[in-house]
Protein backbone atom coordinates (compact mmCIF):
# COMPACT_ATOMS: atom_id res chain seq x y z
CA UNK A 1 0.00 0.00 0.00
CA UNK A 2 2.61 1.89 0.60
CA UNK A 3 4.44 1.99 -3.28
CA UNK A 4 2.64 5.29 -4.36
CA UNK A 5 5.34 8.47 -5.60
CA UNK A 6 9.51 8.12 -4.80
CA UNK A 7 11.22 10.20 -6.92
CA UNK A 8 14.75 9.46 -7.94
CA UNK A 9 17.67 11.06 -9.24
CA UNK A 10 20.14 8.65 -10.49
CA UNK A 11 22.60 11.79 -10.74
CA UNK A 12 23.05 12.12 -7.03
CA UNK A 13 24.54 9.27 -5.00
CA UNK A 14 24.05 8.97 -0.88
CA UNK A 15 27.47 10.05 -0.07
CA UNK A 16 27.49 13.02 -2.12
CA UNK A 17 23.99 14.98 -0.20
CA UNK A 18 25.58 17.22 2.93
CA UNK A 19 22.50 17.73 4.63
CA UNK A 20 24.17 18.84 7.73
CA UNK A 21 24.96 22.38 5.83
CA UNK A 22 22.24 22.65 3.57
CA UNK A 23 19.61 24.81 4.80
CA UNK A 24 17.03 24.39 2.23
CA UNK A 25 16.73 20.36 2.50
CA UNK A 26 16.70 20.80 6.01
CA UNK A 27 13.55 22.89 5.77
CA UNK A 28 11.84 20.73 2.96
CA UNK A 29 12.56 17.62 5.27
CA UNK A 30 10.86 19.71 8.66
CA UNK A 31 8.46 20.48 6.27
CA UNK A 32 7.58 16.92 5.51
CA UNK A 33 7.62 15.83 8.78
CA UNK A 34 5.34 18.75 10.01
CA UNK A 35 2.64 17.73 7.33
CA UNK A 36 3.22 13.62 8.40
CA UNK A 37 2.63 15.09 12.20
CA UNK A 38 -0.53 16.89 11.45
CA UNK A 39 -1.88 13.98 9.75
CA UNK A 40 -1.42 11.73 12.75
CA UNK A 41 -3.00 14.36 14.86
CA UNK A 42 -6.21 14.62 12.71
CA UNK A 43 -6.03 10.33 12.29
CA UNK A 44 -5.77 9.94 16.02
CA UNK A 45 -8.54 12.25 16.76
CA UNK A 46 -11.28 11.14 14.58
CA UNK A 47 -10.12 7.80 15.28
CA UNK A 48 -11.00 8.58 19.22
CA UNK A 49 -14.24 10.57 17.63
CA UNK A 50 -15.84 7.71 16.03
CA UNK A 51 -14.47 4.55 18.77
CA UNK A 52 -15.39 6.33 21.56
CA UNK A 53 -19.33 6.54 20.84
CA UNK A 54 -19.56 10.02 21.89
CA UNK A 55 -22.13 10.12 19.05
CA UNK A 56 -23.43 6.95 18.93
CA UNK A 57 -25.08 7.98 14.79
CA UNK A 58 -21.43 8.87 13.56
CA UNK A 59 -20.34 5.65 14.67
CA UNK A 60 -22.88 3.40 13.46
CA UNK A 61 -22.57 5.42 10.15
CA UNK A 62 -18.88 4.33 9.80
CA UNK A 63 -18.52 1.13 11.00
CA UNK A 64 -22.19 -0.68 10.82
CA UNK A 65 -23.52 0.59 7.49
CA UNK A 66 -22.09 0.54 4.09
CA UNK A 67 -19.65 3.69 4.73
CA UNK A 68 -17.48 1.35 6.34
CA UNK A 69 -16.45 -0.47 2.73
CA UNK A 70 -15.24 3.00 1.57
CA UNK A 71 -13.35 3.69 4.83
CA UNK A 72 -11.88 -0.59 3.87
CA UNK A 73 -10.75 0.08 0.91
CA UNK A 74 -11.47 3.63 -0.16
CA UNK A 75 -7.24 4.53 0.83
CA UNK A 76 -5.91 1.60 -1.55
CA UNK A 77 -8.29 2.67 -4.52
CA UNK A 78 -7.60 6.12 -4.66
CA UNK A 79 -3.57 5.19 -4.71
CA UNK A 80 -4.29 2.86 -7.87
CA UNK A 81 -6.55 5.57 -9.28
CA UNK A 82 -4.26 8.31 -8.54
CA UNK A 83 -1.13 6.27 -10.37
CA UNK A 84 -2.95 6.66 -13.30
CA UNK A 85 -5.04 9.96 -13.00
CA UNK A 86 -2.38 11.98 -11.72
CA UNK A 87 0.07 12.42 -14.74
CA UNK A 88 1.06 15.85 -13.68
CA UNK A 89 0.13 16.05 -10.04
CA UNK A 90 -0.44 19.82 -8.15
CA UNK A 91 -0.06 20.73 -4.93
CA UNK A 92 -3.59 20.90 -4.61
CA UNK A 93 -4.12 17.63 -6.01
CA UNK A 94 -1.78 15.35 -3.43
CA UNK A 95 -2.75 17.85 -0.79
CA UNK A 96 -6.43 17.00 -1.13
CA UNK A 97 -5.35 13.20 -1.55
CA UNK A 98 -3.47 13.63 1.07
CA UNK A 99 -6.04 14.26 3.36
CA UNK A 100 -8.75 12.51 2.25
CA UNK A 101 -6.04 9.23 2.73
CA UNK A 102 -5.34 10.11 6.27
CA UNK A 103 -9.17 10.80 6.89
CA UNK A 104 -9.84 7.16 5.86
CA UNK A 105 -7.21 5.74 7.53
CA UNK A 106 -7.91 7.84 10.67
CA UNK A 107 -11.43 6.04 10.42
CA UNK A 108 -10.40 2.51 10.02
CA UNK A 109 -8.26 2.87 13.49
CA UNK A 110 -11.57 4.05 15.33
CA UNK A 111 -12.15 0.20 15.28
CA UNK A 112 -9.50 -0.67 17.75
CA UNK A 113 -10.67 2.75 20.03
CA UNK A 114 -14.02 1.09 20.26
CA UNK A 115 -12.70 -2.08 21.33
CA UNK A 116 -11.11 -0.27 23.41
CA UNK A 117 -13.80 1.89 25.01
CA UNK A 118 -16.47 -0.82 24.85
CA UNK A 119 -13.86 -3.55 26.21
CA UNK A 120 -14.86 -6.07 23.63
CA UNK A 121 -12.96 -8.83 21.73
CA UNK A 122 -12.63 -8.95 17.86
CA UNK A 123 -11.21 -12.49 16.21
CA UNK A 124 -10.21 -12.58 12.82
CA UNK A 125 -10.41 -14.73 10.14
CA UNK A 126 -7.83 -17.23 11.46
CA UNK A 127 -9.49 -17.18 14.74
CA UNK A 128 -6.95 -15.39 16.68
CA UNK A 129 -8.58 -13.48 19.15
CA UNK A 130 -7.61 -9.57 19.28
CA UNK A 131 -8.60 -7.26 22.76
CA UNK A 132 -7.00 -3.78 23.83
CA UNK A 133 -7.18 -1.03 25.91
CA UNK A 134 -5.86 2.36 25.21
CA UNK A 135 -2.71 1.42 27.74
CA UNK A 136 -2.01 -1.15 24.91
CA UNK A 137 -2.40 1.72 22.24
CA UNK A 138 -0.55 4.32 23.92
CA UNK A 139 2.39 1.91 23.85
CA UNK A 140 1.15 0.93 20.32
CA UNK A 141 2.01 4.35 19.65
CA UNK A 142 5.08 4.65 21.45
CA UNK A 143 7.18 2.46 20.42
CA UNK A 144 5.78 3.42 16.52
CA UNK A 145 6.86 6.90 17.36
CA UNK A 146 10.23 5.25 18.43
CA UNK A 147 11.13 3.16 16.12
CA UNK A 148 9.61 5.42 13.13
CA UNK A 149 12.06 8.29 14.53
CA UNK A 150 15.45 6.35 14.98
CA UNK A 151 14.87 4.56 11.24
CA UNK A 152 14.16 7.93 9.53
CA UNK A 153 16.95 9.27 11.65
CA UNK A 154 18.79 6.56 9.63
CA UNK A 155 18.07 6.97 6.54
CA UNK A 156 18.70 10.73 6.70
CA UNK A 157 22.41 10.51 8.08
CA UNK A 158 23.41 7.63 6.30
CA UNK A 159 25.97 7.64 3.58
CA UNK A 160 25.11 3.96 2.29
CA UNK A 161 23.23 3.87 -0.76
CA UNK A 162 19.58 2.26 0.34
CA UNK A 163 18.28 2.01 -3.14
CA UNK A 164 18.77 -1.62 -3.78
CA UNK A 165 16.97 -2.77 -0.48
CA UNK A 166 14.69 -0.46 -0.80
CA UNK A 167 13.70 -1.68 -4.47
CA UNK A 168 13.59 -5.40 -3.17
CA UNK A 169 11.43 -3.98 0.00
CA UNK A 170 9.17 -2.86 -2.53
CA UNK A 171 8.79 -5.70 -4.57
CA UNK A 172 8.59 -7.90 -0.97
CA UNK A 173 5.67 -5.86 0.15
CA UNK A 174 3.75 -5.82 -2.68
CA UNK A 175 4.26 -9.81 -2.61
CA UNK A 176 3.15 -10.03 0.87
CA UNK A 177 -0.34 -7.95 0.02
CA UNK A 178 -1.05 -10.50 -2.93
CA UNK A 179 -0.46 -13.20 -0.62
CA UNK A 180 -2.81 -11.89 1.54
CA UNK A 181 -5.36 -11.40 -0.82
CA UNK A 182 -4.87 -14.79 -2.47
CA UNK A 183 -5.27 -16.29 1.47
CA UNK A 184 -8.88 -16.02 1.03
CA UNK A 185 -9.03 -18.93 -1.19
CA UNK A 186 -7.56 -21.34 1.23
CA UNK A 187 -8.52 -22.59 4.81
CA UNK A 188 -7.34 -19.55 7.33
CA UNK A 189 -3.89 -20.32 9.31
CA UNK A 190 -2.75 -18.90 12.42
CA UNK A 191 0.66 -19.11 11.59
CA UNK A 192 0.25 -17.44 7.83
CA UNK A 193 -1.46 -14.55 9.73
CA UNK A 194 1.21 -14.20 11.72
CA UNK A 195 3.81 -14.35 9.40
CA UNK A 196 2.10 -11.84 6.67
CA UNK A 197 2.14 -9.61 10.40
CA UNK A 198 5.85 -9.55 10.64
CA UNK A 199 6.26 -9.51 7.41
CA UNK A 200 4.55 -6.12 6.65
CA UNK A 201 6.26 -4.84 10.23
CA UNK A 202 9.94 -5.66 9.18
CA UNK A 203 9.61 -4.36 5.57
CA UNK A 204 7.95 -1.08 6.61
CA UNK A 205 10.75 -0.44 8.64
CA UNK A 206 13.39 -0.37 5.76
CA UNK A 207 11.08 1.39 3.70
CA UNK A 208 11.09 4.31 6.54
CA UNK A 209 14.92 4.68 6.21
CA UNK A 210 14.75 4.39 2.53
CA UNK A 211 12.01 6.97 1.63
CA UNK A 212 13.97 9.30 4.11
CA UNK A 213 17.26 9.15 1.41
CA UNK A 214 14.88 9.12 -1.15
CA UNK A 215 13.50 12.62 -0.09
CA UNK A 216 16.71 13.85 -0.24
CA UNK A 217 17.15 12.81 -3.44
CA UNK A 218 14.37 14.01 -4.55
CA UNK A 219 14.70 17.51 -3.20
CA UNK A 220 18.13 17.99 -4.51
CA UNK A 221 16.78 16.91 -7.99
CA UNK A 222 14.11 19.60 -8.03
CA UNK A 223 16.07 22.47 -5.90
CA UNK A 224 14.71 25.46 -7.24
CA UNK A 225 11.90 24.06 -8.24
CA UNK A 226 9.14 25.29 -5.92
CA UNK A 227 5.87 23.66 -7.19
CA UNK A 228 7.85 20.63 -7.66
CA UNK A 229 9.20 20.81 -3.73
CA UNK A 230 5.68 21.20 -3.17
CA UNK A 231 4.34 18.37 -4.21
CA UNK A 232 6.83 16.25 -3.17
CA UNK A 233 6.26 17.36 0.41
CA UNK A 234 2.87 15.85 -0.06
CA UNK A 235 3.74 12.55 -1.36
CA UNK A 236 6.50 12.27 1.22
CA UNK A 237 3.64 13.06 3.81
CA UNK A 238 1.27 10.28 2.08
CA UNK A 239 4.19 7.63 1.96
CA UNK A 240 5.40 8.79 5.42
CA UNK A 241 1.72 8.15 7.07
CA UNK A 242 0.68 5.05 5.62
CA UNK A 243 4.38 3.55 6.84
CA UNK A 244 3.27 5.13 10.21
CA UNK A 245 0.18 3.72 10.19
CA UNK A 246 1.34 -0.09 8.69
CA UNK A 247 4.22 0.06 11.82
CA UNK A 248 1.33 1.02 14.22
CA UNK A 249 -1.16 -1.37 13.16
CA UNK A 250 0.64 -4.26 12.75
CA UNK A 251 2.43 -3.87 16.40
CA UNK A 252 -0.96 -2.85 18.36
CA UNK A 253 -2.24 -6.26 16.18
CA UNK A 254 0.49 -7.70 18.45
CA UNK A 255 0.34 -6.44 21.45
CA UNK A 256 -3.27 -7.39 21.84
CA UNK A 257 -3.10 -10.79 21.30
CA UNK A 258 -4.45 -12.74 24.10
Amino acid sequence: MNDFNRAYSPATGAGSMDMSVNEGLRAFMLGVYQKLAYGIALAGGLAFLVGSNTVPALTEFVLFSPFRLVVQFGPIALILISAFAMRRPSPLGTAVLYWTIVTLLGLSLSVWVLMATMNTEAASRAGIVYSTTFITIAKAFFLTATAFGALSLYGYTTKRDLQPIGVIAIFALWGIIGMSLLSFLFPPSGFFETAITVGVLAISGVLVAFDTQNLKRSYFALEGDQRGLAVMTNWGALNFFILFYNIFTTILSLLSRD
